[in-house]
């Protein structure tokens, strides 16, 4: 299927690959359907969540893991028990980016990663509980603390 996306033009997604959020994403719950695109720069460590429902729509994302080592996920097993993750290994974490006009603030959400389940292409966004991680962690500083 073609996808008149903003920030990519044209592109083609196999329809395999769209990702079913059933309860959408925090802020976006009328839109359930996503697809996973890739890096367009083979050493960034960004891609791109594309909206399949509303095109004009995308989330940078990245893998929480390589901004923070130390990073966990810590939820309840009925807060993802509508994406049916019966196996850790079987799922992708993501932490929505936020990119400012000056790039030295740019964030990203450690407090709500995205989970996605590989088996069965669902996905939901959780908000941890616990305060151990922050929803603006500033990625170029490595912490809470914005640039000075």
């Amino acid at each position: 299927m073609q996808l008149n996306t903003k920030h990519f033009g044209v592109i083609e997604v196999d329809e395999k690959e769209i990702l079913y959020f059933p309860s959408g994403i925090p802020g976006f719950e009328n839109v359930r359907k996503f697809v996973l695109l890739e890096r367009q720069e083979a050493d960034s460590p960004f891609f791109w969540l594309q909206c399949v429902d509303k095109p004009d729509l995308a989330f940078v994302v990245t893998d929480p893991f390589y901004i923070k080592e130390d990073y966990y996920v810590d939820v309840d097993d009925e807060e993802i028990a509508e994406i049916e993750i019966n196996d850790p290994e079987n799922v992708l974490t993501l932490a929505i980016v936020t990119i400012p006009e000056d790039i030295r603030f740019m964030t990203v959400n450690l407090k709500a990663p995205v989970l996605i389940n590989m088996k069965n292409n669902m996905g939901k966004q959780v908000i941890m509980k616990n305060d151990t991680f922050p929803v603006r962690y500033y990625i170029l500083t490595g912490g809470s603390e914005p640039p000075r």
